[in-house]
C-alpha cells in the first residue's frame, strides 16, 4: 500500500468520525475543571484552615526568602504540603484513567470502521470499545513505559560515559577532545532519534494489532515487532507522520506567540486560540493513529488473505469479503493463543 493512500484514508476516516475530536476536547475541559476541584479546592480549604496570610508574599524579596528556607516552610505547613501532594497524585491518577479510557474508545471506533463493523460514529459503540480495550491498553502502555524508562537509563549511562571520556581527553589535547565529544554526541543523538522513532512505531503498531486482531498485551507487542521487521518501510511512514505533527505543532506555537505581547486583548484571544490549537493537534494525532492502523490492516491483514479467496471483488459481496478477512483475524488470534 502506498503512503499517500494510507494517509488519505486515515484523514477520511477521522473526518467521518469527527465526534472523536469533540470527545477529546471535552475530556481536556473536564480534566482542567477537575484540577481546580481536586487540587485547587483542598488547597484553598487548607489555607483557610491553617489561617495562612498570603499578603506578606507580595514582595519579591519575601518569596526568595521563603524559597531559601524550604525546611522551615515544610515544618510549619506540613499538613498543607501533604494535602497538596495527595490531591495532585489523585488528580494525575484520575486524568490518566480518563484519558486512557477515552483513547481506548477512540481506537475501538477506528478499528471498527477499518474492519467494516460500523459505517458511522456511535456513542454506544464508543463506550463498548472503551470497556473492551481499556485494561489491555493499560497493560500495554505500562510495558511500553517500562521499556522507555529502561532505554532512557541505558542512554543516560552511555551519555555519562561519553562525558567522562571527553573530560579525560581534554587533559591530553583540547582539539582532539572537542572533535571526539562533538562526534560522539552527534552519533548518540542520531541513535537516540532512531530508537525513539522505533519505540513509538512499536507502540502504535502494537496498538493496531491489539485492537484489530483483538489479541493480548504480549502478543500484540510480539506482533508489532515482527511486523516492523517484516515491513521496515512502516518505520518511514511513522517518521513522516511524526515529523509532520512536530512541524505543525511548532507552527501553531509560533503563530500564538505574538498574542503574549498584546495587552488585555492578547490574553482574551489566547485562550480560544489554545483551544483551537489543541483541537488541531488532537485531529492530527487521531489521523496519525488512523493512518497507521489502516496501513497495518492493508499490509498485514489484507495481504495475508489468499488471493484466490478474495479475487474478483465483483464476484463476491462486500459482506463475504469482510467475513473472509474476519475469519483470518480470528485464526491468527487462535494461533497466538496456542503458542
Amino acid at each position: 500500500m502506498k503512503y499517500l493512500d494510507a494517509i488519505k484514508e486515515g484523514f477520511n476516516l477521522i473526518n467521518k468520525n469527527w465526534q472523536l475530536v469533540l470527545i477529546q476536547i471535552c475530556m481536556v475541559i473536564i480534566c482542567s475543571l477537575g484540577f481546580f476541584i481536586i487540587v485547587g479546592i483542598p488547597l484553598a480549604i487548607a489555607f483557610i484552615f491553617f489561617g495562612i496570610d498570603l499578603t506578606g508574599l507580595t514582595n519579591i524579596h519575601d518569596i526568595f526568602r521563603i524559597l531559601n528556607e524550604p525546611s522551615e516552610i515544610l515544618s510549619k505547613y506540613l499538613g498543607i504540603f501533604i494535602i497538596v501532594i495527595i490531591s495532585f497524585f489523585l488528580y494525575l491518577l484520575i486524568i490518566t484513567a480518563i484519558g486512557l479510557y477515552v483513547f481506548s474508545g477512540s481506537i475501538g471506533i477506528i478499528s471498527s470502521n477499518i474492519l467494516g463493523k460500523i459505517s458511522k460514529f456511535s456513542i454506544h459503540l464508543f463506550f463498548e470499545e472503551a470497556k473492551r480495550l481499556f485494561l489491555r491498553l493499560l497493560g500495554f502502555t505500562t510495558i511500553i513505559g517500562i521499556i522507555f524508562i529502561f532505554t532512557a537509563f541505558v542512554f543516560g549511562i552511555i551519555g555519562g560515559g561519553i562525558a567522562v571520556f571527553v573530560s579525560n581527553a581534554q587533559e591530553q589535547t583540547s582539539t582532539f577532545a572537542l572533535f571526539i565529544g562533538t562526534f560522539m554526541s552527534l552519533i548518540l543523538i542520531i541513535i537516540s532519534l532512531f530508537v525513539i522513532i522505533f519505540l513509538l512505531s512499536l507502540t502504535l503498531y502494537g496498538i493496531a494489532a491489539l485492537s484489530i486482531k483483538n489479541i493480548g498485551v504480549f502478543q500484540s507487542l510480539k506482533e508489532s515487532l515482527n511486523y516492523i521487521i517484516k515491513y521496515p518501510r512502516s518505520l518511514l511512514l511513522y517518521a513522516i507522520m511524526f515529523g509532520s505533527y512536530i512541524l505543525i505543532s511548532f507552527l501553531l506555537i509560533l503563530l500564538g506567540y505574538p498574542f503574549k505581547f498584546i495587552p488585555i486583548i492578547g490574553t482574551i484571544i489566547s485562550f480560544p486560540y489554545q483551544l483551537i490549537s489543541y483541537a488541531v493537534e488532537t485531529y492530527l494525532g487521531l489521523c496519525i493513529f488512523s493512518t497507521i492502523m489502516i496501513f497495518f490492516y492493508k499490509t498485514e491483514i489484507m495481504l495475508g488473505v489468499p488471493s484466490e479467496s478474495i479475487q474478483g471483488e465483483q464476484q463476491i459481496s462486500k459482506e463475504e469479503k469482510e467475513e473472509i478477512i474476519q475469519d483470518k483475524i480470528e485464526q491468527d488470534s487462535l494461533k497466538e493463543d496456542d503458542q
